[in-house]
């Protein structure tokens, strides 16, 4: 029989299995839908019983419902290709690898779920070690149906004579595939290396690490997949928090969770951590470094300390005749003490008024000796502490602090001067007051290297009283959570997430890392970076603040992917020239596919910019079926969206270098190389970046060639 006849066959044979598993699929809809129903006839039927039955029957409806909701949750979820795998065992035993597990009528297995065990040989079995796998076959589908199939063939001399084997290449097709808008999973592809990462023991901290296209994040979304299928009863409930760098980014992955079931996973981006709050704008590199140094602690705790702007700075009272008079230095004396007790001035209002009337006190009884008279120190401070003069004065002289208003406070150069002295110098001092002062002025909106900054002081002030619920109006947000992914609605600044996975780790600041580890005091962590891609220029101090977000946890694994599965080899082998001397060459991953096609750069005049850059995106829309992505530096990015205006491609998109992290497109248009070197304290990291966000073409525009590495001699 012929290849092309031996494929239709057994492209029949696999579809009949996938109209089972539908079949059954639409079965089991049917009966959650019955459930849910007959949960609701029980809570109507409660209305008319006896009360001390309502809260039984009520009960039972309420769990009947959720499970029926559930269910319907999971088989509703998108499985585009519910079933994607088959292995053939030298027993002949048969398994369909899929996105959910599914038994049929009598129990028997129709689908089993990749984070099974059953299902681990599909992804770690091979040639030399085959797990009794004769053949494992790859099956491509859209929605139902099936398009093609593709075998590995495992044991060659256990293969039974009526067995046939079809095609080559499946992951090499696979990553041939045209991006679309959202990332996909990669359930059907896993590789090996990779499935050990996925597969990993959850308890500890995990390091995933690996150079461009390696699939580190893919890897990280599927471990969180895979630990709530295997671990739920210990992580389900307290939930999973996965933190990226930009809202471009969690946006882009958003999908690759509920394709798999997971709906329950919160998804935030750096900016969206501190609930009530999202900051989206990028600070450039020199003042991020400084909003994201260790010192920045200090310098917060001095300005929490600092007298309020518009507190008093005299306190007259009137005692039984007498004015007891407290002058400025007497009250920023008083207000030292209170704080030389460490706790949040928020929690310490109490002590502040005690610490007053202290002052009061210790007024009057001077006046009393000067006079010779007698003097009754208790009695003074009873009757003083229940006066309503006395506490109009203290809410004034010691307010409630809100995160956001005491950063509005270091937009006054001089009053930064004084938190900072000896912290920061005095170009540092300029550089931050001026952002501070355009965000207290409403010019500017908080920034993402703003938002830890904001935490900080959230915890170092502490909690403000609840009935005011002034802190959603000073963080500018409404009361609900932020976060731009699914998840369970949990309590403001919640901090007993079980397991945190935390992406694009090598850019992190030391105060994101104190922002990030609050929320995992008691979780697992999968933690993904690459050193060679970091754009925070002090990496010691970094790893400094991540171990202290780890805490005392001793089980640590790391892990290397060492194969770009994104970039052709032509790509890469740009991108690699630009980084080399910022790299050792074991640090770098092999590209494995070629394309024949090699990036193309074109050096132009500044003034043609513009005109350059439509042509280009023209071009690769015109021959790419998937994304075309224009990268360029941070500051350019709205004047390069009006320059792209009047091609009405919802395939074009326009990304900033600092936000193209993580993100991938059929073909990139990258303008001025230069301007992304100059752009970043980490210079050529941050264009090696943007260089390997291509998976098919490339295009540099430049009006130099400074970026280009020397030819060797």
């Amino acid at each position: 029989m012929s290849e092309p006849r031996v494929r239709r066959a057994e492209i029949a044979i696999e579809q009949r299995h996938v109209d089972r598993v539908y079949t059954r699929l639409a079965e089991l809809r049917k009966q959650a839908e019955a459930m849910r129903a007959k949960g609701y006839e029980i809570g109507h039927g409660a209305q008319r019983e006896a009360v001390f039955e309502q809260a039984s029957m009520l009960f039972e409806r309420d769990m009947m419902v959720f499970h029926a909701n559930q269910t319907l949750q999971t088989l509703d979820a998108e499985y585009e290709g519910l079933v994607f795998g088959r292995l053939d065992h030298t027993s002949r035993e048969q398994i369909y690898v899929g996105r959910l597990g599914i038994r049929d009528a009598e129990f028997d297995n129709l689908v089993t779920d990749w984070r099974a065990p059953a299902a681990a040989a599909f992804y770690q079995a091979t040639a030399e070690e085959p797990m009794d796998v004769v053949r494992r076959r790859v099956i491509r589908c859209s929605g139902q149906n099936v398009l093609d199939v593709d075998d590995d063939v495992l044991i060659a001399d256990a293969v039974p004579d009526d067995m046939q084997v079809v095609g080559e290449g499946a992951l090499m097709a696979a990553l041939g595939r045209s991006r679309g808008e959202k990332m996909r999973d990669i359930v059907a592809t896993i590789q090996k290396e990779q499935d050990e990462v996925i597969r990993a023991p959850w308890r500890g901290v995990t390091e995933i690490t690996g150079g461009p296209g390696t699939g580190k994040t893919a890897v990280a979304l599927h471990r969180a997949a895979y630990l709530l299928y295997r671990h739920r009863r210990q992580l389900g409930g307290a939930g999973v928090l996965v933190i990226g760098p930009s809202g471009v980014f969690t946006s882009y992955i958003s999908r690759v969770l509920p394709s798999m079931g997971e709906t329950n996973v919160e998804l935030r981006a750096l900016g969206e951590v501190l609930d009530g709050l999202t900051g989206t704008r990028q600070d450039p590199a020199p003042l991020a470094a400084i909003k994201g140094s260790l010192r920045m602690r200090k310098v917060l705790l001095r300005a929490l300390r600092d007298t309020p702007p518009d507190a008093p700075s005299e306190m007259r009272i009137v005692y039984r005749g007498e004015v007891l008079k407290l002058d400025a230095r007497e009250l920023d004396r008083v207000r030292r003490k209170v704080h030389t007790h460490g706790g949040p001035p928020n929690r310490s209002r109490v002590r502040a008024a005690e610490a007053l009337l202290e002052a009061l006190a210790d007024k009057a009884e001077q006046h009393a000796k000067d006079d010779a008279r007698t003097f009754d120190r208790a009695e003074l401070i009873q009757e003083l502490g229940e006066r309503i003069d006395f506490h109009r004065f203290l809410v004034v002289w010691w307010p409630v602090l809100y995160p956001a208003e005491i950063l509005r406070w270091l937009g006054d150069e001089r009053r930064l001067a004084a938190a900072g002295k000896q912290l920061l110098n005095r170009g540092e001092i300029g550089m931050l007051a001026a952002s501070l002062a355009e965000v207290a002025n409403g010019s500017r909106a908080w920034t993402i290297a703003d938002v830890a900054l904001l935490d900080e002081l959230r915890v170092l002030a502490g909690t403000p009283p609840k009935r005011k619920r002034r802190a959603q109006i000073e963080l500018e947000a409404t009361p609900t959570r932020g976060g731009s992914g699914q998840g369970t609605h949990r309590p403001e600044h919640y901090d007993e997430y079980s397991h945190i996975v935390v992406d694009e780790s090598q850019d992190l600041s030391p105060m994101q890392w104190r922002m990030i580890g609050r929320r995992g005091k008691y979780a697992s962590w999968t933690v993904v970076g690459d050193p060679v891609q970091s754009s925070w220029p002090d990496p010691d101090e970094a790893a400094q603040a991540r171990d202290h977000a780890f805490g005392l946890r001793t089980t640590r694994r790391r892990f290397t992917l060492r194969t770009n599965y994104r970039n052709s080899a032509e790509i890469f082998q740009l991108a690699a020239q630009v980084v080399a001397g910022h790299a050792e060459a074991d640090e770098l991953p092999h590209a494995v596919r070629t394309t024949g096609v090699t990036p193309e750069v074109r050096t132009m005049d500044p003034a043609g910019l513009e005109s350059a850059t439509q042509a280009a995106a023209k071009e690769l829309l015109d021959s790419v079926e998937g994304t075309v992505g224009v990268i360029t530096a941070m500051d350019r990015v709205g004047e390069v969206e009006q320059w792209l205006s009047g091609q009405a491609d919802e395939r074009l998109k326009v990304v900033g270098s600092l936000d193209s992290k993580g993100l991938e497109y059929d073909a990139v248009v990258l303008m001025e190389p230069t301007d992304l070197i100059t752009e970043s304290t980490t210079g050529r990291r941050v264009l090696y970046v943007a260089l390997t966000r291509a998976t098919q073409q490339l295009v540099v525009l430049a009006s130099d060639r400074d970026w280009l590495p020397a030819p060797p001699r």
